[in-house]
């Protein structure tokens, strides 16, 4: 695995001391915000590739629209057995 050694000045390195659990060390600390950030922008960059396509398909669009209308809350209606009027 490579490493690398990262250096902060004091008053950032009192900070990040002051908010990361006490049962984690710095370093993992570090790589979790690392690892979220890192998320959040590829997530960031998702939401506009996605934006992007749905500009260049309205059909898409349009079936995002009509989901985003269904009654997804209310119970499904009963099914009429065969022969039942």
């Amino acid at each position: 695995m490579k490493a690398t050694t990262i250096k902060v000045e004091n008053p950032l390195l009192d900070e990040l001391q002051a908010i990361k659990p006490t049962e984690q060390s710095l370093s993992a600390f570090i790589r979790d915000i690392l690892d979220g950030e890192i998320r959040r922008v590829k997530l960031i960059h998702a939401a506009d590739q996605y934006t992007d396509f749905l500009s260049k398909h309205p059909e898409e669009a349009e079936c995002l629209s009509r989901w985003e209308e269904a009654p997804l809350g209310d119970a499904p209606r009963q099914k009429k057995k065969k022969g039942t009027p």
